[in-house]
């Protein structure tokens, strides 16, 4: 079996659409995804998760205008909705009224695919990823149970159902959608991926993992890589927060900071070399960037075409910011 080559270089994804920071209005999203359009993006990424449906019905109405055929649109399985006069407390700001369970066997992943559908208006998908089927998970699923009590039921329920629904034309390609790479080392050795979307691990503040581990195992299999969050969720825009909320360590602190210093030395858009460094290594085919205004989405684009000077990457190798094996940028 021959890898799969992924289309596009640059993809949006859906966390902020769907109230992942902060509330936006109905007519800033559709705004967002007009001028990502506009600019040429035309893959898509979003999950049922993210604003418990709120980012897919977004995506859904601002892509129900275009023709099917001329973009790529992947969503997540691996909680299954359920409607409810009590929301549970979340990290979205002001999510849809639904419950959620995880739940990633053969009938819940079936499911989860037919509501996606619905939700989005569309009649298949390019890509579904099993979500968050990973050891940062291990204290929201349910009491005494962790990622590996779940990957089980995934081994034998999601993926083979993933399988057979690419048969039968409902998706394209499956793969994991993560934020660690152990999971994604251990799907490669019982089942047949076609594509990984990884996030928060491939970064210019945070990659040796990656190096070490994930991008060798994706070369030696047929499956293609996605790195996203490739600002580690907001850090390297200058935000002062790092994945998703978690705290921010000493170190990655230290490291930004002296990253930053590099970039203002050498005249550096620093979301430039983010994304630019996100997409250099020849095992990653994408890089996936959400954004909740049309400026960032400009902004974004504009930045994977930007120079940055060759002296800017031998800096940041010569002071020990990145891995000295690291691929960048041509």
């Amino acid at each position: 079996m021959s890898k799969m080559k992924l289309k596009y270089k640059y993809g949006l994804g859906g966390v902020a659409i769907g109230h992942g920071f902060k509330p936006i209005s109905n007519e800033q999203a559709e705004s967002t995804l007009k001028a990502a359009w506009e600019a040429g993006v035309r893959y898509y990424d979003t999950s049922p998760w993210y604003g418990l449906g709120l980012s897919e019905r977004r995506f859904g109405h601002f892509l129900s205008s275009k023709k099917r055929e001329d973009y790529v649109l992947s969503t997540k399985v691996g909680r299954v909705l359920k409607a409810t006069k009590n929301i549970p407390e979340v990290m979205w700001q002001k999510p849809s009224p639904f419950d959620y369970k995880y739940d990633y066997s053969a009938e819940a992943v079936r499911r989860s695919v037919e509501d996606s559908l619905q939700r989005l208006g569309v009649a298949y998908l390019d890509y579904a990823f099993i979500h968050d089927l990973s050891p940062d998970h291990n204290g929201e699923y349910e009491d005494g149970v962790t990622w590996e009590d779940h990957f089980e039921v995934a081994k034998n329920g999601a993926m083979p159902e993933l399988e057979k629904m690419k048969e039968e034309g409902l998706i394209k390609a499956w793969g994991l959608g993560v934020n660690t790479i152990d999971p994604i080392l251990k799907t490669l050795e019982v089942a047949k991926p076609d594509v990984f979307l990884s996030a928060i691990q491939y970064s210019l503040v945070h990659h040796k993992d990656a190096l070490e581990r994930l991008l060798p195992a994706i070369k030696q299999s047929d499956a293609t890589l996605i790195n996203a969050a490739p600002f580690n969720a907001g850090l390297l825009t200058g935000q002062e927060r790092y994945n998703y909320g978690g705290e921010m360590p000493e170190d990655i602190s230290d490291r930004y900071k002296k990253i930053l210093k590099v970039a203002e030395k050498h005249n550096v858009n620093l979301v430039a070399a983010s994304l630019q460094f996100s997409l250099a290594p020849k095992a990653a085919d994408t890089v996936l960037a959400g954004a909740s205004k049309p400026e960032q989405v400009q902004e974004n684009i504009k930045a994977l075409e930007e120079k940055i000077p060759a002296e800017f990457w031998s800096d940041l190798k010569q002071e020990n910011l990145i891995e000295q094996k690291a691929e960048v940028p041509a």
